[in-house]
């Protein structure tokens, strides 16, 4: 049942991805990226700046797709997590503290991905119960060292429109209630760290990283 209700959730919120706007353009300096032609990437499990334990891998699990549709090759995500494991590295802080070369020797990747989540869950604010998830990533030459790109991405259920409650102040109150304990449950919160994956790690926007090799745009941004 849980995972029936993850499913739904994430089908729910994945309807409004498509029609949100892009990130605002910035000054980003694609130089380096563009010198370094990185290939493969090699995502690390992100370090998690938020109360619920699940946030870490819900985003590790949802990271890969648009990577990979922004034409690079992305290391398994989860041979990688077990290959860590195997060597006494269990926390995402202590794999962000592996030595880039260390990374490189082990898993032969062009560049290493370097994830925080630095929201994720849902409040109770007072008259609505809002999921909310916001990360930040920064991908790293593991060759030179040289930073390629950083970017940021987030997603809330605040952004869908809300119809009125029935009810009077008492009705919202409930309904805001009942909304709170149906996004734990069926952890809502997922469907969102996959919205927020998309916006972050999609191609083709200003801001956005560049399109890798294995995609047909390759050196059209």
């Amino acid at each position: 049942m849980a995972k029936l209700f993850k499913i739904l959730a994430c089908c729910a919120v994945l309807l409004f991805v498509t029609g949100c706007a892009a990130p605002k353009a910035g000054n980003t300096d694609y130089t380096a990226f563009k010198q370094s032609r990185p290939a493969s990437i090699l995502v690390l499990p992100p370090l998690n700046e938020s109360p619920d334990v699940n946030a870490t891998y819900a985003m590790l699990a949802q990271m890969t797709l648009p990577l990979a549709e922004a034409g690079y090759y992305v290391l398994p995500v989860a041979l990688v997590d077990e290959t860590f494991k195997q060597n006494g590295l269990n926390s995402a802080s202590d794999i962000h503290g592996v030595d880039r070369e260390k990374l490189r020797e082990i898993f032969g990747a062009d560049a290493v991905l370097y994830v925080t989540v630095t929201k994720y869950g849902s409040s109770y604010v007072v008259v609505d119960s809002v999921t909310e998830v916001a990360a930040k990533a920064t991908l790293v030459d593991l060759r030179s060292g040289e930073t390629l790109w950083a970017g940021a991405g987030r997603a809330s259920s605040s952004e869908q429109s809300s119809g009125s409650s029935g009810g009077g102040w008492v009705g919202i109150l409930v309904s805001a209630a009942i909304k709170q304990m149906t996004n734990h449950l069926s952890d809502a919160s997922y469907g969102y760290a996959g919205i927020t994956s998309v916006r972050m790690l999609s191609a083709g926007a200003p801001g956005r990283i560049l399109y890798g090799p294995h995609s047909p745009r390759y050196g059209t941004d």
